[in-house]
């Protein structure tokens, strides 16, 4: 992320002195944006729904991290080829196909009557998710001036949180007046169909907003468009710039280097080179310490240690709103005392009170045969929990993204986030699914296994990662 210095380019001036017609940047990035908020509304809505899935889809704990966890497979499959295919087809093309992806998903899971069908809209869903994961940045780095590239692409992060807090918003207010997630909310139709059926209307609205801005000048330029490419870049960056950026666009796409994943390998040796490994430990290691159990399954989890479900909706609120809280600080540190730090300091945070959640799990009783947490333990519970999540959204949340996309030399630079993306999204795959079968054996273990990743973490940070605050792209070594 570009830091602010008043030395610079104003906000209304490209790096070049280029005025920018910033009220067009502005629309062209609210629109894009909105991809980033149906990234986590799809993800966080699940979060209110599971009660109403288990009494539809009669789920076993295999069954139920499956309906869970199912999006995370289309995720993966549609952040790897949704590069490939924005080259072909377009970045808003693509972008416009994610929107309708996300209309179908919405359409079928809310009208699901097998897990089956409910778990192929998932991963249909999760197409989109994937695609606009990926998109979006790109669309916004590709039509933004490079001064302020980084503020406007750190919004992307910020709207991600957002569309979580809106689902949980959404879950709360459907089960709220419903009386509960499985009881009737309209139509006959219970209110977990219809949480599910809520996303169609920011899906809507992403597709007619997409239909409004114009493709990325860079994919017209490749695809010897220039004439348009050109009207657009005027209008970007005032008339008469348009034919001096295509000039650039052109010779930098001369330059580009084809990712091939053989870059990955050392030259001399053959061997992985360490940097990508590096870039493994934290796509993985987010995942490992177990953030998506909260934004996935905080309802049932805050349910099955005695928390009503009107209440543990509003838990959830709260752990979105904290959340967007703790990104916007981690936006405004990161350029002043490094990624590392922070990702220290996260780690040291979340190791601390994945433990006390850990040590509080161990203390539940039975009650109806049911977890129970006693007396001052749910409080504590509860205070360590949000605590975790503003630890990580304070840093490896926010931190492991803008580390992923600076720290590799720009050989490397696309078959390496290819990797670590697909990394990612396996690991969280793997955490999401198995959560229900782990819990249900023990879940204090589980949240140890959480906390002693975040310790784990921490010593691989130390060894492992190097700073990368102030330094060019063009300067990093593999």
């Amino acid at each position: 992320m570009a830091s602010v210095s008043s030395a610079g380019p104003s906000a209304g001036m490209s790096a070049d002195g280029a005025k920018v017609n910033m009220a067009f940047v502005a629309a062209i990035v609210a629109v894009a944006t909105i991809g980033g908020f149906m990234f986590g509304y799809d993800s966080g809505v699940i979060n209110g729904t599971q009660e109403g899935l288990n009494s539809a889809f009669k789920l076993t704990e295999f069954g139920t991290g499956l309906n869970v966890a199912a999006i995370l497979i289309g995720c993966a499959i549609g952040a790897f080829a949704a590069g490939r295919l924005a080259d072909v087809w377009g970045r808003r093309t693509v972008m416009i196909i994610s929107a309708l992806l996300f209309v179908i998903s919405a359409l079928g899971t809310g009208a699901a009557h097998t897990s089956t069908i409910f778990v192929i809209f998932r991963l249909i869903g999760g197409l989109g998710v994937g695609a606009a994961s990926v998109l979006c940045p790109v669309y916004i780095s590709e039509v933004t001036p490079a001064n302020i590239r980084g503020r406007l692409s750190s919004v992307q992060q910020i709207m991600i949180i957002t569309g979580l807090t809106g689902a949980f918003v959404a879950n709360y207010v459907l089960a709220h007046t419903a009386g509960s997630s499985t009881a009737d909310f309209w139509l006959g139709l219970p209110a977990w169909r219809w949480m599910f059926w809520m996303q169609v209307i920011p899906a809507g609205v992403f597709f007619f907003a997409l239909l409004t801005i114009p493709e990325s000048p860079r994919y017209l330029v490749a695809k010897g468009q220039d004439a348009k490419a050109e009207a657009i870049l005027s209008r970007l960056f005032g008339p008469g710039t348009g034919a001096a950026k295509v000039a650039e666009i052109r010779a930098s796409l001369s330059a580009d280097h084809k990712p091939k994943f053989s870059d990955l390998l050392d030259p001399v040796t053959r061997k992985i080179r360490p940097i990508l490994w590096a870039g493994l430990v934290l796509a993985i290691f987010q995942q490992f310490v177990g953030i998506n159990i909260v934004f996935y399954y905080g309802s049932v989890l805050w349910q099955s240690v005695g928390f009503t479900e009107d209440d543990s909706l509003k838990i959830n609120i709260l752990s979105g709103a904290l959340s967007i809280l703790a990104c916007l600080a981690a936006i405004a540190l990161i350029d002043r005392i490094g990624r590392k730090p922070l990702l220290l300091i996260g780690s040291a945070g979340m190791a601390v009170t994945l433990g006390i959640l850990t040590w509080c799990f161990s203390t539940a009783t039975t009650v109806n045969g049911a977890l129970h947490l006693d007396g001052s333990v749910g409080p504590i519970a509860l205070v360590a929990a949000n605590l975790y999540v503003i630890f990580f959204n304070l840093s490896w949340g926010p931190v492991m993204w803008v580390m992923l996309g600076e720290m590799f030399p720009n050989q490397m630079r696309g078959s390496a986030l290819a990797v670590a993306g697909f990394a990612q999204w396996m690991a969280n795959f793997a955490i999401s699914f198995s959560f229900p079968a782990m819990a249900k054996m023990s879940l204090s273990a589980t949240y140890g296994f959480y906390a002693a990743s975040a310790v784990v973490s921490f010593f691989l940070v130390q060894k492992l990662i190097h700073e990368t605050r102030g330094k060019e792209l063009e300067a990093m070594e593999g």
